[in-house]
């Protein structure tokens, strides 16, 4: 099975990725591509997609990687309905009752209050 996704180059600090086809079970580092369908720099967002290649890829039953997902959907290349757009992750914080933002003023004043004396007794 082939799989689109990134493969880092640049340097230490900077990195660019090419977006390759490549067999799933391969490392992204090995070189073993079977064909480049673009490039994509993250600190510019600048990307550079061969459509038709793609596209081609595509209609084969290459699996993109979950960005590769979004980088060819902002070029305007026509997904097939049987990609997963992948899961938008949402973190819930830890101990919500203890955030500022979720107390009352009055809880907020009183702990503070509380903490300017004990600084003091020390």
């Amino acid at each position: 099975m082939l799989a689109i996704r990134l493969q880092r180059n640049g340097r230490k600090g900077l990195p660019l990725y090419r977006i390759v086809v490549q067999e799933a079970q391969r490392h992204p580092l090995s070189g073993r591509i079977v064909a480049q369908v673009g490039t994509y720099n993250p600190h510019t967002k600048a990307t550079n997609v061969n459509k038709e290649v793609a596209q081609k890829y595509l209609d084969n039953g290459a699996q993109p990687s979950t960005r590769v997902v979004r980088i060819l959907r902002a070029e305007g290349v026509k997904l097939p309905r049987w990609v997963d757009e992948g899961v938008k992750k949402t973190v819930a914080p830890k101990h919500a009752d203890k955030l500022r933002k979720n107390q009352s003023r009055e809880e907020v004043a009183s702990a503070e209050e509380e903490s300017a004396e004990v600084e003091k007794a020390e």
